[in-house]
């Protein structure tokens, strides 16, 4: 079902010139000279749409460095006035909102921490009333599509019609190869969701390293993603925050370069009833995972009355973990990832469980 915003499609935003748009700069503006010779160097490669800098860094631990703050606005001033590039930064209060556009900055973006706060939200919202500014949504920190999408209600409900989405990943108590785990089926659903906003993906904060930038921002390419946001430093390895996950200018470039840029649709009539043969395909195997699963959940709900009759407890823990240790290895050998079989079984599971409590409480007609 969609979600009714009213809402610039990117093809009408001052700063786009086409896809990827991207957003490139240090993850925090230290001192002048290295935010100017960053946005020097990013303006030289012809490819960077806005200079990001972060002037107030919410960090997890205290005493850890949080930004120069307003002093720092003055320096993307001046990146603007001297490059010609549209500036951005990250927003968490009001203050933050009327400090960054006193120095004319162009892009806003609320980050996770305070896109999963609804009074931060409603503040940042009652701030922008009136301006007509270009500001961009991150995830919230957990996974949870309803309250990305009531974030971005907010800011829309206050008259902003310049609103895009930015996937940076989701965090997770445990520990994964990516700083933050991508869950790409979440911002897919919101791109069905609002199909009309723009939305970007941020490499470095779902990576996390270096790394896993080109093969983040190529899938992204690939899921028809309007851009990205890369984190870019003169020298990473100096920097003052989030030192891994950031790349110098030319090493942007050589991934830039490298992306393959795909088309979302294509006339071509070969390749159209090529594609709609196989997806005949695909329908009708789907129709046999609906009927399989309704089988499998009627077994479940005999199982059910059978626990019933003879007053035992639903769950089953040991025949649980028998079934995920099958599955996996089975799964794994078909070429199955991992996460896609823990998570369709465990859908599976509670929808079982779901059958068989409604057996459970069911009274006998008689009785």
């Amino acid at each position: 079902m969609e979600t009714k915003l009213h809402i610039e499609p990117i093809q009408n935003w001052p700063i786009y010139k086409g896809r990827p748009l991207l957003i490139s700069g240090p993850c925090s503006a230290e001192t002048e000279e290295q935010v100017m010779q960053t946005a020097f160097q990013l303006a030289k490669l012809n490819k960077v749409d806005v200079f990001r800098a972060g002037i107030w860094k919410p960090r997890t631990r205290p005493n850890a460095f949080e930004g120069v703050g307003s002093e720092g606005l003055k320096w993307l001033k001046q990146v603007k006035q001297e490059t010609g590039l549209p500036t951005g930064t990250e927003v968490a209060t009001q203050k933050h909102v009327y400090e960054a556009l006193k120095f004319g900055i162009d892009v806003l973006w609320i980050g996770a921490r305070t896109s999963a706060n609804p009074f931060a939200m409603q503040e940042i919202a009652e701030a922008l009333k009136g301006v007509d500014t270009m500001v961009f949504v991150k995830n919230p920190v957990n996974p949870d599509l309803e309250l990305w999408i009531g974030a971005i209600e907010r800011l829309n409900s206050a008259g902003i019609k310049y609103i895009g989405a930015i996937h940076r990943g989701f965090s997770a108590y445990e520990k994964t190869a990516y700083r933050n785990q991508p869950k790409w089926q979440i911002p897919i659903e919101l791109r069905l969701r609002i199909p009309e906003m723009p939305l970007l993906c941020d490499p470095s904060h779902i990576g996390g390293k270096r790394d896993f930038l080109f093969d983040i921002a190529q899938k992204a390419m690939d899921l028809n993603y309007d851009g990205l946001m890369l984190e870019s430093h003169i020298s990473p390895d100096k920097a003052w925050s989030d030192k891994n996950q950031q790349v110098t200018p030319d090493a942007l470039l050589n991934l830039l370069d490298k992306l393959i840029l795909r088309q979302p649709l294509s006339s071509d009539s070969k390749f159209l009833d090529i594609l709609g043969e196989l997806r005949g395909q695909i329908d009708m195997f789907d129709d046999q995972l609906i009927d399989l699963i309704e089988q499998r959940m009627n077994v479940a709900e005999t199982i059910g009355k059978y626990k019933k009759d003879n007053n035992i407890t639903i769950l089953q823990n040991q025949r649980w973990e028998e079934i995920i240790r099958k599955v996996a290895t089975k799964g794994l050998s078909k070429g199955l990832s991992h996460e896609f079989i823990d998570q369709m079984f465990k859908a599976i599971h509670q929808e079982s469980i779901n059958h068989q409590l409604k057996v459970m409480n069911t009274v006998n007609a008689g009785k």
